[in-house]
């Protein structure tokens, strides 16, 4: 009597998720413009007149500071769309400073959450934990990895 291995029943193995690419192109404009491509939506970035600018836009650092701010407002409407709650009135006040020395970066940043007027302050600790989790937050505590190459 021969006797035959059994089958092996193989699973596939579960393959990683492959990485959701996001793109955004920039060109230059004119002097220190930049015009950004981001899914069809055209922005612009400048540099103040002081160091050689036109200031027709707000500035790189600006955009950064500001994308932070939008972000945490998101998640915050976000957090009363899904109680059910109004968003009128909802808004983060924002301000930076840049570092004193080198290298040149953004030294400090302060967002204030402006809750709704009509929230209940029972809710405000809540609003302020899932706004404070936003994805542009989470980033700079979880830092990227950073890639800067030159086109061949």
């Amino acid at each position: 009597m021969t006797r035959t291995a059994p089958e092996i029943a193989t699973t596939p193995r579960p393959t990683e998720p492959e990485a959701d690419v996001h793109r955004l192109e920039v060109t230059h404009v004119y002097g220190d413009a930049y015009a950004v491509d981001v899914r069809g939506h055209q922005l612009l970035v400048d540099q103040p007149v002081e160091p050689g600018g036109k200031d027709t836009a707000p500035t790189p650092v600006e955009l950064f500071a500001a994308s932070l701010a939008t972000c945490v407002a998101f998640y915050a409407g976000r957090y009363l769309q899904r109680h059910g709650l109004h968003s009128t009135g909802l808004g983060v006040r924002t301000e930076f400073t840049m570092a004193t020395d080198r290298p040149a970066r953004v030294a400090s940043i302060r967002l204030v959450l402006v809750p709704p007027p009509a929230l209940s302050p029972q809710r405000h600790a809540a609003m302020l934990a899932v706004a404070s989790h936003c994805t542009i937050h989470n980033t700079l505590h979880e830092t990227p990895e950073i890639g800067i190459e030159l086109e061949q």
